[in-house]
């Protein structure tokens, strides 16, 4: 157990972070798959937009690698264009 106010303080800040980082990257991942699942390309076109902010801001975040971004981007792009 940690034994400074500021090893503890470090622990709660850690856990809230860790918290608010899963939800973030959980909630992208459910908006790719919905994008994936999608067939009306209207509806994915508009999708595509929120998702790659998602994506974009997880990367900035460094929730998920700068490069899995790009490519998870090119690849719901190239779908959503052939819909």
């Amino acid at each position: 157990m940690a034994n400074h106010k500021s090893a503890l303080k470090r622990i709660r800040s850690n856990e809230s972070k860790r918290l608010r980082n899963k939800h973030q990257h959980k909630t992208t991942r459910n908006a790719v798959r919905d994008l994936r699942a999608s067939s009306d390309k209207k509806e994915a076109e508009g999708m595509l937009v929120k998702v790659v902010s998602m994506l974009d801001k997880l990367a900035k975040n460094n929730i998920i690698h700068k490069n899995k971004a790009a490519n998870l981007k090119s690849k719901l792009t190239k779908q959503v264009a052939t819909l």
